[in-house]
């Protein structure tokens, strides 16, 4: 860490400063500039609040060269986290494709898809049973209900399921009947329900706020992982941006970030980052691409009726053409 303190600081505020760094626990050596002095700080910082630093009146500017994630930098555990299934490995060589609607609205419709989803190749079968929504009157999932016809669709077509959690107080619902258990990206700093999570059993998929930056999103994956949950997967689906023409705006390099920053795996949701099904499939090819570990895509057997997000779905046929160019960019890949 780096303190650059005022021209005109006090003796007596450096003093006071540097006592109280002492005191942390940290050393320090001093470099006088022709303008500036300089504390470089030594020790460990990364779970220090560096911002706390700028109450003291002699300090002009402070840098923390330290990153603040601990357990999912790359530099504390160099292996990729792999997650493993008994079909497939999350974090593998191969990408994971998660697919299903954005809502379960009946046995009939789940069932449905998740026999479309299986034939195309599918791993995991996703669907909302907790919808948050922006307008209080939109539908609001089936709840227990539906997270029940997931569980019973996914088990019959031989799929992985997931779903997303709302409430810490659902949390025994989660464990009882979903396999990964999503965080929604109006949650992603929800700490204390990203601190139940970290002591459940079960791995958790974890999006990227739509607000947020790279670094933010990794120390929400730190709450959950500090708990003793290591099983935690990355998701980008789109922040938001000045474009309206997209719901919000696919971030392709938070790929290739987390990818130097961190080992944990990072997959794509084309779907929610287009809001049109139309941009789906080039979305997806540029993710996987990008080196993915895996994609979220929503799939529902008539959009037109859905009940939530149907512009953005992709139907039984479109989902079975993705999967098949899919194949050639991942083949050209290896």
């Amino acid at each position: 860490m780096i303190i650059t303190l005022k021209k005109d600081a006090r003796l007596a505020d450096i003093e006071t400063l540097t006592e109280n760094l002492l005191d942390e626990g940290f050393h320090f050596e001093t470099v006088q500039g022709h303008h500036y002095t300089v504390l470089h700080v030594l020790g460990d910082t990364t779970t220090f609040d560096a911002k706390k630093l700028y109450a003291y009146d002699a300090v002009e500017r402070v840098i923390n060269i330290q990153e603040p994630f601990i357990r999912a930098h790359k530099k504390n555990q160099p292996e990729k986290t792999r997650i493993a299934f008994d079909t497939f490995t999350i974090g593998d060589r191969d990408p994971v494709i998660i697919a299903g609607p954005c809502s379960i609205e009946s046995e009939e419709q789940i069932m449905s898809v998740a026999k479309t989803v299986s034939e195309g190749g599918a791993h995991i079968l996703r669907g909302g049973a907790y919808k948050p929504r922006t307008s209080p009157y939109a539908f609001q999932g089936l709840k227990l209900e539906g997270l029940k016809l997931l569980h019973k669709a996914s088990k019959h077509y031989n799929l992985v399921n997931i779903s997303e959690i709302v409430s810490v107080n659902d949390l025994p619902h989660f464990e009882d009947y979903v396999d990964i258990i999503q965080v929604g990206a109006r949650n992603m700093q929800n700490y204390e329900l990203l601190k139940a999570l970290g002591k459940s059993t079960k791995p958790i998929m974890l999006k990227r706020g739509f607000g947020n930056t790279i670094e933010e999103w990794l120390m929400s994956a730190e709450y959950i992982m500090n708990e003793g949950n290591e099983n935690v997967i990355l998701c980008e689906r789109g922040i938001r941006t000045f474009e309206t023409y997209t719901r919000s705006t696919l971030d392709i390099s938070s790929v290739l970030a987390i990818k130097e920053l961190s080992h944990l795996p990072v997959f794509v949701d084309p779907s929610h980052a287009a809001g049109r099904w139309e941009l789906v499939e080039g979305l997806s090819k540029a993710s996987i691409a990008a080196g993915a570990d895996g994609l979220m895509i929503e799939v529902h057997p008539n959009p037109e009726r859905a009940l939530s997000d149907g512009a953005q779905s992709l139907k039984p046929q479109k989902f079975t053409q993705l999967m098949e160019s899919l194949q050639k960019i991942i083949a050209a890949l290896k």
